[in-house]
């Protein structure tokens, strides 16, 4: 549906309800303005994206559209530096997808998910708790839900487990992302970035091809929750991400050390764990 026609159709409606008295009466005291309310549109497709925030714009002025991201990293992102009332979520996202987005938004935002899915999934969002908008976009359905939002701004954002369950979002899943302290910073790393982790007193040290930075996260903790088939665990301290690995080389008592694509130094593998390298 053409974005143009979509949003002529929005305003046609906007001022419909004027003529039904949304304007104030002369003379009559203008209600206090409130903070506007803010949300992000995660949504791939730049066309479609940019048809829902002027969508959203003419049925509802007054949102603050604080951040529009088209992956779902850059939405984890978007969502610790804003922290918004409102996310409309595509379902389906590079990075990340919708759903593993909505398991970290649950409970802290009003989630809209943007879906091409069928009748089955949408009545999972008929339950209520979470609502939904059609690809494309369209005027009349996405006044409906402003008109929900509107009703629950305010409320503390509900819990989405049940809708997250019929839309077959794993309850367990190997660790995709961390959130990692930089000096005062926090950086949102995904784990196919690490070259390796290694324990550091309390902390746990996450190296990438270009830094370092420190979670709490215990290396027991990490090798339970990461992908065996992408990260082996070659030392107590030590967990590599496999394809890190540039090859193998021996010390001069003949114990493997592995040399990376993308760092300088040898990380040692200890005897429990050469066997792992054997064959290179």
């Amino acid at each position: 549906m053409p974005a143009v026609w979509n949003a002529r159709r929005a305003h046609a409606m906007i001022e419909r309800s004027a003529t039904a008295g949304g304007v104030p009466e002369a003379g009559r005291p203008l209600p206090i303005e409130m903070s506007r309310p803010r949300a992000i549109i995660a949504e791939d497709e730049p066309l479609l994206r940019e048809e829902l925030c002027e969508l959203l714009g003419a049925l509802w002025p007054e949102l603050d559209i604080v951040a529009q991201t088209g992956d779902g990293i850059a939405t984890l992102r978007a969502l610790e530096q804003h922290a918004p009332e409102i996310l409309f979520l595509d379902i389906q996202m590079p990075g990340l997808t919708g759903l593993e987005v909505a398991r970290h938004a649950n409970a802290r935002c009003h989630v809209v998910f943007v879906t091409a899915y069928d009748e089955h999934a949408i009545a999972a969002f008929e339950q209520g708790v979470a609502d939904y908008v059609l690809k494309p976009a369209n005027a009349a359905r996405l006044a409906t839900t402003v008109t929900r939002l509107k009703e629950r701004i305010g409320r503390p954002a509900p819990a989405i487990d049940g809708i997250l369950r019929e839309l077959g979002a794993p309850k367990k899943a190997f660790l995709r992302w961390i959130n990692a302290s930089q000096g005062q910073a926090v950086r949102i790393i995904t784990v196919e970035d690490v070259n390796y982790f290694e324990a550091d007193s309390k902390y746990t040290r996450v190296v990438t091809a270009d830094g370092e930075s420190l979670i709490r996260k215990p290396i027991k903790e990490l090798a339970d929750e990461l992908d065996p088939c992408c990260f082996w665990q070659i030392h107590r301290s030590t967990i590599v991400n496999v394809n890190a690995i540039a090859g193998v080389v021996r010390d001069a008592r003949g114990r493997p050390q592995l040399r990376l694509k993308k760092r300088a130094e040898l990380l040692a593998v200890s005897d429990p764990y050469a066997h792992l390298f054997r064959q290179m």
